[in-house]
C-alpha cells in the first residue's frame, strides 16, 4: 500500500474565527498555530501546507499570566549601530494589540520558507469586527 500524498490543489481550506476575549496568549498561539499548519488534519504533511485560514478577534482583550505584561520584552533592531529596542507585553498590548498575538504565533511555527506561507492566513483583529464575513468562516473552539 502506497503512503497517501496529498496535492497542492486537493487540499481542502476552511476559516475559521477564534475569539481570543479572556484567553491565555501562549495557549490560544499553540492552537491557532497547529490549524494553520493543518496539524488536527488526517492529511498533515510536514513540508506543505495543509491549514486553514484563522481569524483572529478581541486581541485587545488578551491576557498573560504571572508578571510577563511588565516582565516580557519584546526586542527590535532598527538597522543602525546601537540600535536595539525594546517594548514590554503591557506598552504592546496597548499600542499593537494585534502585533502580541502574531510574534507569539510566529514563533511557534518552523523557521522555514513555509513561515511565512502560513503566517500570510493569519488575520488577527483588535476589535469584534472582521471584514472576513464573505468567506463564511465558522467559529472555533479553541
Amino acid at each position: 500500500m502506497k503512503t497517501f500524498m496529498p496535492k497542492s490543489g486537493e487540499v481542502e481550506r476552511n476559516w475559521q474565527v477564534v475569539d481570543a476575549e479572556g484567553k491565555i496568549l501562549g495557549r490560544l498561539a499553540t492552537e491557532i498555530a497547529n490549524t494553520l499548519r493543518g496539524k488536527n488534519k488526517p492529511n498533515f504533511t510536514p513540508h506543505m501546507d495543509t491549514g486553514d485560514f484563522v481569524v483572529v478577534i478581541n486581541a485587545g482583550k488578551i491576557s498573560l499570566t504571572g508578571k510577563k505584561l511588565t516582565d516580557k520584552v519584546y526586542y527590535h533592531h532598527t538597522g543602525y549601530p546601537g540600535g536595539i529596542r525594546g517594548i514590554t507585553a503591557e506598552k504592546l498590548l496597548e499600542k499593537k494589540p494585534e502585533q502580541l498575538l502574531i510574534e507569539a504565533v510566529k514563533g511557534m511555527l518552523p523557521k522555514n520558507k513555509l513561515q511565512s506561507v502560513f503566517m500570510k492566513k493569519l488575520k488577527v483583529y483588535a476589535g469584534a469586527d472582521h471584514p472576513h464575513a464573505a468567506q463564511l468562516p465558522k467559529a472555533a473552539s479553541i
